[in-house]
Protein backbone atom coordinates (compact mmCIF):
# COMPACT_ATOMS: atom_id res chain seq x y z
CA UNK A 1 0.00 0.00 0.00
CA UNK A 2 1.25 3.54 -0.91
CA UNK A 3 0.77 6.99 0.22
CA UNK A 4 0.61 9.34 -2.19
CA UNK A 5 2.69 12.45 -0.97
CA UNK A 6 0.25 16.51 -1.38
CA UNK A 7 2.45 18.84 -3.34
CA UNK A 8 2.78 22.05 -2.08
CA UNK A 9 2.71 25.47 -4.13
CA UNK A 10 6.26 25.50 -4.37
CA UNK A 11 6.18 22.37 -6.07
CA UNK A 12 3.78 22.92 -8.32
CA UNK A 13 5.42 26.35 -9.36
CA UNK A 14 8.78 24.31 -9.62
CA UNK A 15 6.75 21.55 -12.16
CA UNK A 16 5.22 24.47 -14.11
CA UNK A 17 8.78 25.31 -14.65
CA UNK A 18 10.24 22.04 -15.24
CA UNK A 19 7.95 21.82 -18.60
CA UNK A 20 8.82 21.37 -21.90
CA UNK A 21 10.40 23.08 -23.76
CA UNK A 22 12.62 25.21 -21.11
CA UNK A 23 12.73 28.31 -23.62
CA UNK A 24 10.64 29.51 -26.67
CA UNK A 25 13.60 28.38 -29.56
CA UNK A 26 12.89 32.11 -30.76
CA UNK A 27 14.62 33.63 -27.84
CA UNK A 28 17.96 34.13 -27.98
CA UNK A 29 20.46 35.22 -25.68
CA UNK A 30 21.82 38.32 -26.40
CA UNK A 31 25.96 38.14 -26.89
CA UNK A 32 29.04 40.04 -26.46
CA UNK A 33 29.11 41.53 -30.37
CA UNK A 34 31.31 43.94 -31.42
CA UNK A 35 29.20 46.90 -31.92
CA UNK A 36 28.06 46.53 -28.05
CA UNK A 37 31.96 46.28 -26.95
CA UNK A 38 32.31 49.59 -28.50
CA UNK A 39 29.43 51.32 -27.57
CA UNK A 40 30.09 49.86 -23.46
CA UNK A 41 33.47 51.40 -24.49
CA UNK A 42 32.54 54.81 -25.90
CA UNK A 43 29.68 54.55 -22.17
CA UNK A 44 32.50 54.66 -20.28
CA UNK A 45 34.73 56.84 -21.87
CA UNK A 46 31.61 59.72 -21.83
CA UNK A 47 30.90 58.52 -17.76
CA UNK A 48 34.53 59.28 -17.03
CA UNK A 49 34.79 62.53 -19.12
CA UNK A 50 31.23 63.86 -16.99
CA UNK A 51 33.48 62.69 -13.99
CA UNK A 52 36.53 64.66 -15.04
CA UNK A 53 34.91 67.52 -16.18
CA UNK A 54 33.36 68.04 -12.65
CA UNK A 55 36.17 67.50 -10.71
CA UNK A 56 38.28 70.36 -12.62
CA UNK A 57 35.02 72.44 -12.06
CA UNK A 58 34.49 73.29 -16.03
CA UNK A 59 31.85 75.08 -17.83
CA UNK A 60 29.55 71.61 -17.17
CA UNK A 61 29.63 72.80 -13.27
CA UNK A 62 28.72 76.06 -14.68
CA UNK A 63 25.79 75.17 -16.11
CA UNK A 64 24.71 73.29 -13.04
CA UNK A 65 24.83 76.35 -11.33
CA UNK A 66 22.55 77.99 -13.93
CA UNK A 67 20.14 75.72 -13.96
CA UNK A 68 19.91 75.55 -10.05
CA UNK A 69 18.97 79.56 -10.38
CA UNK A 70 16.57 78.85 -12.80
CA UNK A 71 14.60 77.45 -10.60
CA UNK A 72 11.96 75.01 -12.95
CA UNK A 73 10.20 74.04 -10.61
CA UNK A 74 8.86 78.42 -9.80
CA UNK A 75 8.80 78.73 -13.31
CA UNK A 76 6.60 75.95 -13.86
CA UNK A 77 4.76 75.19 -11.19
CA UNK A 78 1.63 74.20 -12.73
CA UNK A 79 3.15 70.65 -13.68
CA UNK A 80 4.59 70.07 -9.96
CA UNK A 81 1.85 68.00 -8.50
CA UNK A 82 2.48 65.77 -11.59
CA UNK A 83 5.91 65.43 -11.37
CA UNK A 84 6.15 64.39 -7.69
CA UNK A 85 4.58 61.33 -8.58
CA UNK A 86 6.42 60.50 -12.06
CA UNK A 87 9.60 60.57 -10.27
CA UNK A 88 8.39 57.10 -8.48
CA UNK A 89 9.11 55.94 -11.66
CA UNK A 90 12.73 56.07 -10.86
CA UNK A 91 12.46 55.16 -7.69
CA UNK A 92 14.20 51.32 -6.84
CA UNK A 93 10.98 49.98 -4.47
CA UNK A 94 8.34 50.33 -6.74
CA UNK A 95 9.43 49.72 -9.49
CA UNK A 96 11.61 46.53 -9.05
CA UNK A 97 7.79 45.41 -7.85
CA UNK A 98 6.16 45.99 -11.00
CA UNK A 99 9.41 44.81 -13.27
CA UNK A 100 9.64 41.29 -11.07
CA UNK A 101 5.89 40.57 -11.02
CA UNK A 102 5.97 40.97 -14.96
CA UNK A 103 8.98 39.08 -15.15
CA UNK A 104 7.69 36.83 -13.12
CA UNK A 105 4.63 36.18 -15.12
CA UNK A 106 7.32 35.40 -18.22
CA UNK A 107 9.50 33.19 -16.46
CA UNK A 108 6.07 31.10 -15.59
CA UNK A 109 5.07 31.61 -19.39
CA UNK A 110 8.80 30.78 -20.63
CA UNK A 111 9.50 27.76 -18.07
CA UNK A 112 12.25 29.57 -16.92
CA UNK A 113 13.95 31.73 -14.15
CA UNK A 114 16.31 33.39 -16.79
CA UNK A 115 14.14 36.59 -16.59
CA UNK A 116 13.98 37.02 -12.53
CA UNK A 117 17.49 35.83 -12.17
CA UNK A 118 18.75 38.61 -15.12
CA UNK A 119 16.66 41.24 -13.30
CA UNK A 120 18.16 40.33 -9.85
CA UNK A 121 22.09 40.47 -11.75
CA UNK A 122 21.39 44.39 -12.91
CA UNK A 123 20.01 45.59 -9.77
CA UNK A 124 23.13 43.74 -7.82
CA UNK A 125 25.53 45.80 -10.67
CA UNK A 126 23.37 48.52 -10.23
CA UNK A 127 23.66 48.50 -6.69
CA UNK A 128 27.50 47.81 -6.51
CA UNK A 129 28.47 50.09 -9.40
CA UNK A 130 26.44 53.39 -8.67
CA UNK A 131 26.47 53.27 -4.72
CA UNK A 132 30.33 52.58 -5.05
CA UNK A 133 30.80 55.66 -7.14
CA UNK A 134 28.40 58.15 -4.94
CA UNK A 135 29.90 57.31 -1.65
CA UNK A 136 33.71 57.71 -3.18
CA UNK A 137 32.77 61.32 -5.15
CA UNK A 138 30.52 62.18 -2.05
CA UNK A 139 28.94 65.32 -3.71
CA UNK A 140 26.31 67.41 -2.43
CA UNK A 141 23.14 67.83 -3.84
CA UNK A 142 21.68 71.71 -5.07
CA UNK A 143 20.05 71.97 -1.73
CA UNK A 144 22.58 71.44 0.33
CA UNK A 145 25.42 73.63 -1.72
CA UNK A 146 27.28 75.46 0.25
CA UNK A 147 29.87 77.66 -2.16
CA UNK A 148 28.91 79.11 -5.37
CA UNK A 149 30.39 77.81 -8.21
CA UNK A 150 32.32 75.13 -6.51
CA UNK A 151 31.56 71.38 -7.91
CA UNK A 152 30.99 70.52 -4.03
CA UNK A 153 32.58 66.88 -4.28
CA UNK A 154 34.13 65.04 -0.92
CA UNK A 155 31.62 66.73 1.01
CA UNK A 156 29.92 63.48 2.41
CA UNK A 157 26.89 64.01 -0.23
CA UNK A 158 25.70 60.83 -2.21
CA UNK A 159 23.91 62.27 -5.35
CA UNK A 160 26.79 62.08 -7.85
CA UNK A 161 25.79 60.30 -10.50
CA UNK A 162 22.20 60.30 -10.18
CA UNK A 163 20.56 57.16 -8.49
CA UNK A 164 16.58 57.85 -9.69
CA UNK A 165 18.05 57.99 -13.63
CA UNK A 166 20.55 55.20 -13.27
CA UNK A 167 17.80 53.04 -11.57
CA UNK A 168 15.09 54.01 -14.55
CA UNK A 169 17.75 53.23 -16.98
CA UNK A 170 18.60 49.91 -15.98
CA UNK A 171 14.48 48.39 -14.65
CA UNK A 172 13.02 49.62 -17.89
CA UNK A 173 15.38 48.78 -19.80
CA UNK A 174 15.69 45.02 -19.13
CA UNK A 175 12.47 45.23 -20.63
CA UNK A 176 14.10 45.56 -24.04
CA UNK A 177 17.14 43.32 -23.06
CA UNK A 178 14.78 40.46 -22.59
CA UNK A 179 12.21 40.81 -25.21
CA UNK A 180 11.18 38.08 -27.18
CA UNK A 181 11.30 40.07 -30.92
CA UNK A 182 13.17 42.58 -32.92
CA UNK A 183 10.10 44.53 -33.41
CA UNK A 184 9.42 44.34 -28.92
CA UNK A 185 12.63 45.33 -28.46
CA UNK A 186 12.45 48.01 -30.58
CA UNK A 187 9.01 49.78 -28.83
CA UNK A 188 10.43 48.45 -25.35
CA UNK A 189 14.14 49.98 -26.43
CA UNK A 190 12.13 53.64 -27.39
CA UNK A 191 9.63 53.53 -24.20
CA UNK A 192 12.08 52.99 -21.20
CA UNK A 193 14.39 55.74 -23.30
CA UNK A 194 11.26 58.02 -22.34
CA UNK A 195 11.03 56.93 -19.07
CA UNK A 196 14.41 57.40 -17.97
CA UNK A 197 14.84 60.96 -20.21
CA UNK A 198 11.96 62.08 -17.88
CA UNK A 199 12.65 60.70 -14.67
CA UNK A 200 16.01 62.46 -14.81
CA UNK A 201 14.41 66.05 -16.07
CA UNK A 202 11.68 65.89 -13.38
CA UNK A 203 14.81 65.61 -10.78
CA UNK A 204 16.62 68.41 -12.14
CA UNK A 205 13.10 70.32 -12.07
CA UNK A 206 12.26 69.47 -8.24
CA UNK A 207 16.22 70.84 -7.48
CA UNK A 208 16.92 67.36 -6.26
CA UNK A 209 20.16 66.44 -8.74
CA UNK A 210 22.36 69.04 -10.66
CA UNK A 211 22.39 68.21 -14.62
CA UNK A 212 25.15 66.76 -14.63
CA UNK A 213 24.62 64.15 -11.99
CA UNK A 214 21.72 63.34 -14.52
CA UNK A 215 24.05 62.87 -17.42
CA UNK A 216 25.90 60.54 -15.18
CA UNK A 217 23.39 58.69 -14.20
CA UNK A 218 22.33 57.99 -17.43
CA UNK A 219 26.00 56.54 -18.36
CA UNK A 220 26.04 54.11 -15.47
CA UNK A 221 22.69 52.45 -16.20
CA UNK A 222 23.52 52.35 -20.03
CA UNK A 223 26.76 50.39 -19.08
CA UNK A 224 25.20 48.11 -16.59
CA UNK A 225 23.00 47.51 -19.68
CA UNK A 226 25.23 46.72 -22.59
CA UNK A 227 27.32 44.75 -19.56
CA UNK A 228 24.69 42.18 -19.01
CA UNK A 229 25.63 39.50 -21.95
CA UNK A 230 29.18 39.33 -20.10
CA UNK A 231 27.20 37.95 -17.08
CA UNK A 232 24.76 35.38 -18.99
CA UNK A 233 27.04 32.37 -18.03
CA UNK A 234 26.86 32.75 -14.53
CA UNK A 235 22.68 33.58 -14.89
CA UNK A 236 22.65 29.89 -16.57
CA UNK A 237 24.76 28.05 -13.43
CA UNK A 238 22.77 30.16 -10.89
CA UNK A 239 19.72 28.82 -12.97
CA UNK A 240 20.61 24.99 -13.08
CA UNK A 241 22.04 25.77 -9.38
CA UNK A 242 18.52 26.28 -8.44
CA UNK A 243 17.14 23.84 -9.83
CA UNK A 244 19.64 21.08 -9.01
CA UNK A 245 19.20 22.41 -4.98
CA UNK A 246 15.44 21.95 -5.81
CA UNK A 247 15.54 18.50 -6.60
CA UNK A 248 18.04 17.58 -3.62
CA UNK A 249 15.13 18.81 -1.43
CA UNK A 250 12.47 17.07 -3.36
CA UNK A 251 14.82 13.98 -2.74
CA UNK A 252 15.26 14.63 0.74
CA UNK A 253 11.93 15.15 1.43
CA UNK A 254 10.49 11.90 -0.14
CA UNK A 255 13.08 9.92 1.18
CA UNK A 256 11.93 11.51 4.75
CA UNK A 257 8.35 11.12 4.32
CA UNK A 258 6.83 7.44 4.72
CA UNK A 259 6.22 6.20 1.65
CA UNK A 260 5.05 2.10 2.07
CA UNK A 261 3.16 1.20 4.96
CA UNK A 262 4.75 -1.45 7.10
CA UNK A 263 3.25 -5.11 6.94
CA UNK A 264 4.52 -6.97 10.27
CA UNK A 265 6.16 -10.31 9.53
CA UNK A 266 6.57 -13.91 11.28
CA UNK A 267 9.74 -13.97 12.23
CA UNK A 268 12.42 -16.37 11.16
CA UNK A 269 14.35 -18.59 13.09
CA UNK A 270 17.87 -18.88 13.26
CA UNK A 271 19.65 -20.95 10.27
CA UNK A 272 16.44 -20.72 8.08
CA UNK A 273 17.28 -21.09 4.82
CA UNK A 274 17.61 -18.10 2.27
CA UNK A 275 17.04 -16.80 -1.11
CA UNK A 276 18.51 -14.75 -3.13
CA UNK A 277 17.44 -11.50 -4.43
CA UNK A 278 18.30 -9.57 -7.65
CA UNK A 279 20.75 -6.56 -5.52
CA UNK A 280 23.00 -10.02 -4.26
CA UNK A 281 21.05 -9.69 -0.90
CA UNK A 282 19.99 -12.67 1.18
CA UNK A 283 16.32 -12.71 2.09
CA UNK A 284 14.83 -15.03 4.76
CA UNK A 285 12.22 -17.61 3.42
CA UNK A 286 8.84 -16.51 5.18
CA UNK A 287 7.62 -20.01 6.82
CA UNK A 288 3.28 -19.85 7.52
CA UNK A 289 3.40 -19.72 11.55
CA UNK A 290 3.54 -22.88 13.52
CA UNK A 291 0.48 -23.80 16.06
CA UNK A 292 2.03 -23.63 20.19
CA UNK A 293 0.69 -27.42 20.05
CA UNK A 294 3.14 -29.05 17.60
CA UNK A 295 6.89 -29.26 18.36
CA UNK A 296 9.26 -27.47 16.18
CA UNK A 297 11.19 -29.94 13.90
CA UNK A 298 15.17 -29.12 13.60
CA UNK A 299 16.22 -29.19 10.02
CA UNK A 300 17.06 -32.34 8.82
CA UNK A 301 19.81 -33.08 5.91
CA UNK A 302 18.52 -36.27 4.11
CA UNK A 303 21.35 -38.13 1.90
CA UNK A 304 20.20 -37.87 -1.60
CA UNK A 305 18.87 -41.45 -2.96
CA UNK A 306 16.02 -42.46 -4.60
CA UNK A 307 12.76 -41.08 -3.32
CA UNK A 308 10.42 -43.89 -1.29
CA UNK A 309 7.00 -44.39 -0.99
CA UNK A 310 5.25 -43.63 2.88
CA UNK A 311 5.31 -47.59 3.66
CA UNK A 312 9.62 -48.17 3.08
CA UNK A 313 10.50 -44.61 4.71
CA UNK A 314 12.04 -45.13 8.35
CA UNK A 315 9.90 -44.71 11.10
CA UNK A 316 10.25 -41.03 12.87
CA UNK A 317 9.87 -40.97 16.43
CA UNK A 318 7.59 -38.69 18.34
CA UNK A 319 11.06 -36.65 19.36
CA UNK A 320 11.00 -35.87 15.35
CA UNK A 321 14.51 -38.13 15.32
CA UNK A 322 15.53 -39.84 11.82
CA UNK A 323 18.00 -41.73 13.82
CA UNK A 324 18.10 -45.83 13.34
CA UNK A 325 17.39 -47.30 16.39
CA UNK A 326 20.48 -48.95 18.30
CA UNK A 327 20.10 -53.01 19.93
CA UNK A 328 22.57 -51.93 22.39
CA UNK A 329 20.83 -48.81 23.48
CA UNK A 330 17.96 -48.44 25.92
CA UNK A 331 15.44 -46.38 26.00
CA UNK A 332 15.23 -44.16 29.50
CA UNK A 333 12.06 -45.20 31.58
CA UNK A 334 12.04 -48.63 30.17
CA UNK A 335 13.51 -52.15 30.97
CA UNK A 336 15.57 -54.15 28.67
CA UNK A 337 14.51 -57.51 27.09
CA UNK A 338 17.82 -58.85 27.14
CA UNK A 339 18.78 -61.34 29.71
CA UNK A 340 21.40 -59.97 32.32
CA UNK A 341 24.11 -62.03 32.84
CA UNK A 342 24.86 -63.49 35.81
CA UNK A 343 27.92 -63.03 37.85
Amino acid sequence: MRTERKLTRLDRVFARLDREPERPAHIDVPRMSRHRVVLFASTLAFYAAIVWAVVITSWLVRLDWQVMFFRPYQQWPEIHAFLDYYVVLGQRGPTAVMIAAWLGWRSWRQHTLRPLLTLGASLLLLNLTVGAAKISMGRLGPHYATSVGSNEMWLGGDIFPSGHTANAVVTWGILAYLASTPNARRWLSAFSAVVSLGVGLTTVYLGTHWLSDVVLGWAAGLLILLALPWFEPLIARAESGIFDLRDAWRDRRRGAAPVEVPVPAPLTPVGSPTVATGAGEQEPVVREPVAASRPVRAPGHMAPGPHLSRSERTPVTPLGSRRPPQSDRVTRGTTSARPVAGG
